[in-house]
């Protein structure tokens, strides 16, 4: 696969997770699964730099990823350096789009997590992430012989579980609502790819 089309990806990819994070997640103090939800919560308590977090979280993940697949911490390692840069740059946007687009929390949730979804899987589809726990899910994975998608929902069911304890309101329904669709779009936009690959 050529670096322009996984450059392109990633591009693409980052441009819309930072859109649903910013625009949509933000301002509802609405939490992702992962990483990303991690820095979000640290965010809404503290108001320090979503990209920032990312960044800084991520860097014992790749750590021990790079002891486990080199060609993983490849893949990831731009896509999350860029996509966390994305989500910074567009943090000025947060309000002005809320002021002038009204939906529903529900909608907001729904429409960030389908974003972040959309994003993600176009990344996974050209062989390129934004690594975080996706990463060590698949570490972890490997060897506790567990299947890696269980992992990964279990993660995301406890970064939005605390979050849920931490922050006011009606965060933790509206978490659930983004990451169940979020991971719906990037299941839809990877399935394909996944059955050329099994029938190739």
């Amino acid at each position: 696969m050529s670096f322009l089309k996984k450059t392109l990806a990633v591009v693409a990819g980052s441009f819309l997770i930072a859109a649903g994070i910013n625009l949509f997640l933000v301002p509802l103090q609405v939490l992702d699964g992962g990483v990303i939800g991690i820095a979000l919560i640290i965010n809404y308590l503290f108001r320090l730099k979503i990209g920032l977090i990312i960044i800084v979280c991520s860097i014992p993940i790749f750590i021990a990823a790079w002891f486990y697949s080199r060609p993983m911490v490849y893949n990831s390692m731009f896509g999350m350096i860029f996509s966390s840069y994305m989500i910074d740059r567009m943090e000025s946007y947060q309000y002005v789009f809320l002021y002038y687009v009204e939906w529903t929390p529900l909608a907001r949730s729904a429409i960030g997590g389908m974003l972040i979804g959309l994003g993600l899987g176009i990344m996974l589809r050209y062989k390129t992430s934004t690594g975080g726990t996706d990463l060590l899910a698949h570490m972890l994975a490997k060897r506790a012989g567990l299947n890696v998608g269980v992992l990964i929902a279990l993660i995301d069911g406890l970064v939005i579980s605390i979050g849920g304890i931490l922050l006011q309101g009606d965060t933790f329904p509206l978490s659930v609502i983004t990451i169940g669709c979020g991971g719906v779009t990037t299941s839809l936009c990877t399935i394909r790819f996944s059955n050329r690959t099994r029938v190739a």
